[in-house]
């Protein structure tokens, strides 16, 4: 069982640093862009300000690749339940279990 526990902590552990390179994807999302549609802020002679469309571009398209991350770090739970993590490391070790005698 001690084996077992083992694989778990390892998966568990492997699941946290997933969800950690995300947080820090998204930080590192606000924090790029924030700064590059703030320098893009242009003001005018009666102090207003303007955006362009082409000026969240950046934002966007990134917003795509950071939305995939997320989903690849967080939609098979959503989708295969929170458990099956659990049912798929028993169904692994079974199965090394019954091939390591073969």
């Amino acid at each position: 069982m001690e084996n077992y526990d083992e694989i778990k902590y390892q998966e568990v552990a492997k699941r946290v640093q997933k969800i950690k390179g995300f947080y820090t994807h998204a930080v590192v999302y606000l924090v790029i862009n924030t700064a590059i549609i703030i320098s893009q802020i242009q003001f005018s002679s009666n102090d207003s300000w303007s955006f362009e469309l082409r000026h969240f571009s950046t934002a966007f398209f990134w917003g795509i690749g950071l939305a995939a991350h997320g989903l690849s770090v967080f939609m098979p739970t959503m989708i295969l339940g929170k458990n099956w993590e659990d049912r798929k490391v028993k169904e692994l070790m079974e199965k090394e279990k019954n091939n390591k005698w073969e």
